[in-house]
C-alpha cells in the first residue's frame, strides 16, 4: 500500500523533470537535423512518440533529402 508522504511525491516530480530533461536533449539535435536536411523542424516531436521515432529514423536515412535536390539540380 502506498502511503501519501512527501518523499514520493519528490520522486514523482523528479521523474517528470527527467523526462522533460530526457525530451529536450533529444529532440533539439533531431530538429537540427530534420532543419538541415530541408525537411520542417516539427518532425522531430515525432521522435517522442514509440515506434514512429523509428519510422522517423528509417524515413530520414533513406529518403532524397530537398536539400540534396536542390544542390542536384544546380549541377
Amino acid at each position: 500500500m502506498m502511503h501519501n508522504s512527501m518523499f514520493s511525491n519528490t520522486m514523482w516530480a523528479g521523474h517528470w523533470l527527467w523526462m522533460l530533461v530526457m525530451a529536450v536533449l533529444v529532440v533539439v539535435p533531431v530538429w537540427r537535423i530534420c532543419q538541415r536536411i530541408g525537411y520542417p523542424g516539427w518532425m522531430a516531436i515525432l521522435i517522442l512518440i514509440p515506434m514512429v521515432n523509428m519510422v522517423l529514423l528509417y524515413f530520414i536515412a533513406f529518403a532524397d533529402w530537398p536539400s540534396n535536390r536542390n544542390v542536384e539540380g544546380k549541377a
